[in-house]
């Protein structure tokens, strides 16, 4: 409190301030002073109170306003779009697990396994069949893919140890580390049978690592044409793989599947005409046009800001041969202004991708899912900032940024606990709990048990075959719970309300708390008050700029001269 600086010991005494002492500075000075107070009021004023100062239409209002109108139905929009393929791609993978994988049950990938070597062998000659005979099984539109005039054939590859021999009983071993790997193709509808195909097909369980069967399907999303939009084309690079890498007796077999996603070669949609289904081009095309124009405001008007500062803190130095403190030259850098452009830009490179998504020319779902996702969201918290306009709303944004460097500061401190104690848990209570197999879950896991969410299954699957680690599983996870629920946490409660106290008593108080708010409080003309219009025709920024170099000119030859 004792290190104030200069320009609020002018707000605070009776004594009239440097600039207006005519000893100090002429009527021109002067005259700079008020045009640069008045440029920076109306700088952080509402769009409201500009109208009334200047007669100025909020622009940037309203079209924010269309935008996130519009931005929100392209959004649902493509959600839609998006849901379509995201359950066609789902419901295509349940139905590879029912046809090419024996007496399968929904949910039961967990626990889908072989223990018999004649089960292997029965496994993959009923995959084999299975894809001789999909036209005649499927219900779907499915199909084999062809390159050329042959079809693919489905491949069967098994990777094993280049060499071992294996004594469990007499507890000796001789194995070379090498992986050889041996594949066979089969056509489809040509000898659907493992033995009548393969017949010298041997598996070498000892030092076998993986069967891998691959085999790739077509098919057509044909349930977009009714949405105005074109099918698209997939390719399914089904993978089914019989791991047997821990060699305990247990083969597990999954089945997983890539897709691609490509143009139709050749198409015809009755019932719909062309326009309807470009429509939708139409008004991403819009969206962009929008988006464009709200960047160039707000791009304007960060520049503007950035001059503003430039000349504030070029003033003070000729005055008070002092550095602005950054906190005050970050007021003229409007964080809602940056939210915007980033919204904007995003915006624009997702609607890109979805108009070339549409016409088919990429089929990149999940990177323009991305861009409009993010963009989506900071338009939408860029509504807080209008909020922010009524007194009562403001105290939220208020808070949330000042308490915003104590947040991290503490967040840091309370996350180096934080991974010491997913570092211990994972060595020390991975081989004994589900929750705690790898670095991820156990993440999942603690955090969970901060917002108190699952605590009690995660003391009751502890297994009990240590008595020591048991009882250590106890002092961590009492320890972890205490630390952080009943002390972290409200410490970090603690934090948000002293800001939130310290911001609403400096609103009732009405006292500047900053020497750029000091600097503006000088300055009592109300925005219908005439005097901003005549700024504006009067004054301009840079002839403030301009003066102000002048004057530290002519200073620094006055300090030369005397020295």
């Amino acid at each position: 409190m004792e290190d104030r600086s200069d320009l609020y010991d002018v707000y605070t005494t009776n004594a009239p301030p440097h600039w207006e002492d005519p000893q100090h500075q002429c009527l021109e000075d002067q005259d700079n002073v008020e045009c640069l107070r008045r440029k920076i009021k109306y700088y952080f004023m509402n769009p409201c109170e500009k109208y009334r100062a200047r007669g100025r239409k909020p622009w940037k209002l309203i079209l924010q306003i269309i935008k996130i109108a519009i931005i929100t139905i392209q959004l649902v929009s493509f959600g839609l779009s998006n849901q379509m393929v995201v359950t066609f791609k789902e419901e295509n993978l349940m139905t590879f697990k029912h046809l090419f994988l024996k007496d399968y049950a929904d949910g039961g990938m967990d626990t889908y396994a072989v223990y018999k070597q004649a089960d292997v062998y029965d496994h993959i000659d009923y995959i084999i069949k299975q894809f001789g005979h999909l036209h005649n099984i499927t219900v779907g539109n499915h199909a084999y893919k062809k390159n050329g005039d042959f079809y693919t054939p489905l491949s069967v590859c098994q990777e094993s140890y280049s060499n071992a021999s294996i004594y469990p009983g007499n507890e000796t071993f001789e194995i070379d580390a090498r992986v050889e790997t041996e594949c066979f193709d089969i056509y489809p509808m040509y000898n659907p049978s493992l033995q009548e195909t393969l017949p010298h097909f041997e598996l070498h369980f000892k030092r076998m690592l993986s069967v891998t069967v691959t085999f790739v399907l077509k098919a057509i999303n044909l349930q977009t044409v009714r949405h105005r939009e074109l099918p698209d084309c997939y390719d399914f690079t089904v993978i089914i793989t019989f791991n047997n890498q821990a060699h305990s007796g247990r083969i597990k077999v999954d089945l997983d599947n890539d897709v691609d996603i490509n143009e139709c070669r050749d198409w015809k949609v009755a019932g719909a005409s062309a326009r309807n289904i470009y429509l939708t081009v139409l008004f991403d095309c819009l969206i962009i046009v929008t988006c464009i124009m709200s960047l160039a405001l707000c791009t304007r008007s960060v520049i503007n800001g950035i001059q503003l500062q430039l000349a504030y803190t070029l003033y003070s130095q000729n005055r008070y041969d002092k550095q602005v403190p950054w906190s005050d030259r970050l007021e003229f850098l409007n964080g809602w202004y940056i939210l915007i452009i980033a919204s904007d830009i995003l915006t624009i490179i997702g609607s890109i991708l979805k108009i070339e998504i549409q016409t088919k020319v990429l089929t990149s779902y999940d990177v323009c899912s991305i861009f409009l996702g993010i963009g989506t969201m900071f338009v939408w918290i860029g509504v807080i900032r209008y909020m922010g306009y009524f007194r009562k709303y403001n105290i939220l944004i208020l808070t949330l940024r000042a308490a915003f460097p104590n947040v991290v500061r503490f967040i840091c401190c309370a996350g180096i606990i934080y991974l010491s104690y997913c570092f211990c848990g994972w060595i020390v209570l991975g081989p004994y709990h589900e929750k705690f197999r790898t670095l991820n879950t156990v993440s999942e896991c603690l955090f969970s048990l901060i917002n108190g969410d699952d605590m009690y299954p995660t003391f009751k699957n502890m297994k009990q075959k240590s008595s020591l680690v048991w009882v250590f599983s106890r002092v961590y996870l009492y320890s972890f719970v205490s630390l952080f629920i009943y002390m972290i946490l409200s410490l970090f409660i603690t934090i948000i309300t002293d800001t939130y106290d310290t911001i609403k008593q400096q609103q009732q108080s009405e006292t500047p708390t900053s020497e750029l708010q000091i600097f503006m409080s000088v300055c009592q003309d109300l925005p219908n008050s005439g005097m901003y219009r005549l700024e504006e025709n009067s004054c301009f920024l840079n002839c403030c700029v301009t003066r102000c170099r002048t004057h530290q000119e002519r200073h620094q030859e006055r300090l030369t001269s005397e020295a």
